[in-house]
């Protein structure tokens, strides 16, 4: 074995890792993907003979890729598109962080709203230390500040997440009877009921892979929605990114998710995403069976 398929070898043991990490810091799949695929490609430039502590350095590498793209003057982030069984009961969202995050792998919606009004350093600092138990020396050599000024900027941060205002949750009986009523009124073709639930500027969004629609106004969106009445058919409630959505079921194949961006009871946005390579990343296949189960 040559050294650098041993040293790719070590670098895909800690791809898990790295990418956990990545996600926390930057509430998105794809934007963590990137950092790790760039902790990688820098990995490739230096002389791994040099590293004394290759998870260390790793750590430190993605951290600071993660910063970067914090800092970076920032497109609207990406719809991440965290698919999950729809639960009656809500989410609770008042724990310590730290005991939030580490129950999954992907940051909760709520939580990523407040840290969102962090600056990128203090993130960083809260996430490594309070999630990944990062030492403040670690942290200090990821951040090329003083342990210190690590400590303060975790301190600082907590105290901002914890005298934060919960984020609002959208309610859960609610969207769940939207969505109801939306699969129902599509499916039999009631245009009316439709516009009923649609807000006159709503706006729907679809990727295909190959192409990417916008639809504007109520009625457009009604219309094609009728167009649409035998996914609707076999359409499941799931949630995306904490809010109401349905997963479109065909042949045994999950064809497309869309979620529901509701305004009170009217619907105000819609986002479709029928891409299949997107679609198999989200996993959406396996809650899908495990609601069926």
């Amino acid at each position: 074995m040559t050294d650098r398929r041993m040293l790719a070898r070590r670098f895909e043991t800690e791809r898990p890792r790295l990418r956990a990490i990545a996600t926390q810091l930057l509430g998105s799949a794809a934007d963590a993907d990137d950092a790790v695929q760039e902790t990688w490609l820098r990995l490739e430039r230096v002389d791994a003979a040099g590293i004394d502590n290759l998870e260390a350095w790793l750590t430190t590498v993605v951290s600071r890729v993660s910063l970067d793209l914090l800092r970076a003057p920032r497109r609207k982030r990406e719809h991440s598109w965290q698919v999950e069984p729809w639960r009656d009961e809500p989410v609770a969202v008042d724990a310590d962080p730290a005991e939030l995050t580490a129950q999954s792998d992907r940051i909760s919606t709520a939580l990523l709203v407040v840290l969102e009004t962090l600056s990128p350093a203090e993130r960083i600092a809260l996430v490594l230390h309070d999630v990944f138990g990062q030492s403040f020396d670690e942290i200090a050599v990821a951040l090329e500040r003083s342990p210190e000024a690590a400590r303060q900027l975790a301190s600082r941060a907590r105290r901002r997440v914890r005298g934060a205002e919960e984020p609002a949750r959208p309610d859960r009986e609610r969207g769940r009877r939207i969505v109801d009523a939306w699969l129902a009124a599509a499916q039999h073709g009631d245009i009316g009921a439709l516009l009923d639930l649609l807000d006159d500027g709503a706006v729907l969004r679809a990727d295909y892979g190959t192409s990417v629609q916008l639809v504007e106004g109520a009625r457009r969106i009604a219309e094609q929605a009728v167009l649409s009445g035998r996914l609707a058919a076999h359409s499941t409630p799931i949630l995306i990114d904490g809010r109401p959505g349905v997963a479109a079921v065909m042949h045994g194949r999950v064809v497309s998710i869309m979620s529901f961006e509701l305004d009170g009871d009217r619907i105000v946005g819609l986002d479709v995403l029928a891409d299949p390579s997107r679609l198999e990343a989200t996993g959406v296949a396996g809650v899908v069976d495990g609601i069926a189960d």
